[in-house]
């Protein structure tokens, strides 16, 4: 297994096209959450790494902004192609240090390799504008210019398509990058730098630092050659970068924690319902942003979603990632499993009902059952805190206002679900549902043309779509007097 991802699993930084240990030596060992079995190292780096990093992508914008759209177009492409020869191995190594299905891997990595291709023609397509003048003897331009160094800290749960849709847009724009992945499983975020280099990117334009959050974060934070901030992680931690960065107004894109709703409707299809549920809910273990955290289910359905849901979950395969047929891969480590256990007990002492599941998984470790709660009611914590496990509560609900005032009840806004037949209904919904995303009969809808992020405390700004481009460009207005027209 090592032997075939071997390639990409570098134990180093990658700094101004070299690969580097931290000064201390230090290093942070990374473990597979399937087996409990260190993978490797690599270096726990800190402030004076990540200056250099930040120093070398300053340095490498100065030629790299003066690049054309095709030439950037053209590597991002080749970068694209790279990533798809290699899925397998990549998808191997994601696996192994993330704990999520091969089938779930393989998945990530192309839609990574999608939002590449993607931010590839949008390269393209940064127009500028030239605006009628109130002046007979001047000219109004408004052209759009990269951004500069972009610092990109990526999350454990999605370690490659996370990293894409940041690294995608600002290579495109013609921005510089500093990464910092996530220490649980960094082997994904420097395999981008293994690839980068080897399709052509000049050194300096993408680094990678691994190593301590806080002291990387700091010098991302305070040093003013970093002109944009674009970090998925919880809201705990964005609000903070965002507090800290606004010391030299940087950029921010943030892409934060979610409570998603998933209504279903007295006149909704059943059975699609809990098939979309399944993957709203159990895709990487439920240990994803825009996972369902609450049903909701009209109580004319009731009884029969809560069945079917339980029926569908139980019979879903629990098991390491690489062993065939897998759908559910362990939870990323004991604590996470603590944070499910304590919400179940929770819910349990306020009256809910397991109806299936509930407990740790026979094969030991991190693996967890998947678990459907009936009487869900408001007063337990998950209706508030964010799961991120395989855990599905069910609240009933009577009214179409109850459903939407419930799934409002929130500070987050990243992405919710509902299933009905009635088009009206469809309307007033969508309408109502204060998200950044909304699924309609559907409970996968993440793709890389539309735009991805949330509202309230789930975040800022856009990813994907025409739209993910923008945060990494500037706009200029040009006054050209002095024609003698």
């Amino acid at each position: 297994m090592l032997q075939k991802t071997s390639h990409f699993m570098r134990e180093a930084n990658l700094i101004d096209g070299e690969w580097i240990q931290a000064d201390s030596g230090a290093t942070i060992d990374v473990i597979n959450p399937a087996t409990s079995l260190k993978i490797g190292t690599v270096p726990r780096s800190g402030r004076a790494e990540t200056l250099r990093a930040i120093e070398a992508a300053d340095a490498a914008f100065r030629t790299w902004r003066k690049t054309s759209a095709l030439e950037r177009s053209k590597l991002l492409r080749a970068l694209h192609d790279a990533i798809m020869d290699n899925q397998q191995p990549l998808a191997e190594l994601l696996t192994t240090e993330q704990g999520k299905s091969l089938t779930e891997s393989k998945g990530e990595i192309a839609i990574s390799a999608a939002y590449v291709l993607w931010f590839a023609e949008e390269a393209r397509r940064t127009y500028g504008q030239v605006v009628p003048s109130p002046w007979r003897d001047r000219r109004i331009l408004v052209t759009r210019e990269p951004t500069g160094v972009v610092a990109a800290i990526t999350p454990w749960n999605f370690p490659s398509s996370m990293l894409s849709r940041k690294i995608g847009p600002a290579l495109a724009a013609g921005c510089t990058a500093v990464i910092k992945p996530a220490s649980q499983t960094p082997y994904s975020g420097i395999a981008w730098g293994v690839l980068c280099e080897e399709v052509g990117f000049p050194k300096g334009v993408v680094n990678v630092v691994t190593g301590s959050a806080g002291e990387i974060g700091d010098e991302i934070c305070a040093n003013p050659l970093v002109k944009k901030i674009t970090f998925t992680g919880s809201t705990e931690v964005g609000k903070l970068l965002i507090a800290k960065a606004a010391s030299t107004v940087k950029k921010v894109s943030m892409e934060l924690g979610g409570n998603a709703p998933f209504i279903v409707f007295d006149d909704a299809d059943i059975d699609r319902a809990v098939e979309g549920a399944i993957i709203a809910k159990y895709r990487n273990s439920g240990q994803t942003c825009v996972c369902t955290n609450r049903f909701f289910a009209q109580e004319g359905i009731y009884d029969e979603f809560v069945e079917k849901l339980a029926a569908a979950s139980k019979g879903l395969k629990v098991g390491p990632g690489l062993e065939e047929g897998t759908q559910q891969g362990p939870l990323i480590d004991d604590k996470a499993v603590e944070k499910v256990e304590e919400l179940i007990s929770d819910a349990v002492a306020k009256g809910g009902k397991v109806v299936t599941g509930g407990r740790r998984h026979a094969l030991g470790g991190s693996f967890f059952e998947p678990t459907v709660i009936a009487g869900a009611k408001p007063e337990m914590r998950f209706m508030k805190e964010e799961i991120f496990g395989p855990v599905a509560p069910v609240f009933r609900f009577k009214t179409e206002e109850e459903a939407i005032a419930l799934a409002n009840d929130t500070e987050f806004g990243l992405a919710s679900y509902f299933y009905t037949s009635d088009l009206g209904r469809t309307m007033r919904v969508m309408e109502g549902l204060k998200y950044g995303m909304v699924g309609v009969n559907e409970g996968l809808i993440t793709t890389v043309e539309a735009p991805f992020g949330g509202v309230k405390e789930s975040g800022l700004g856009r990813e994907g779509g025409h739209q993910g481009i923008d945060d990494y460009l500037d706009t200029k207005y040009v006054c050209i007097g002095g024609l003698g027209v």
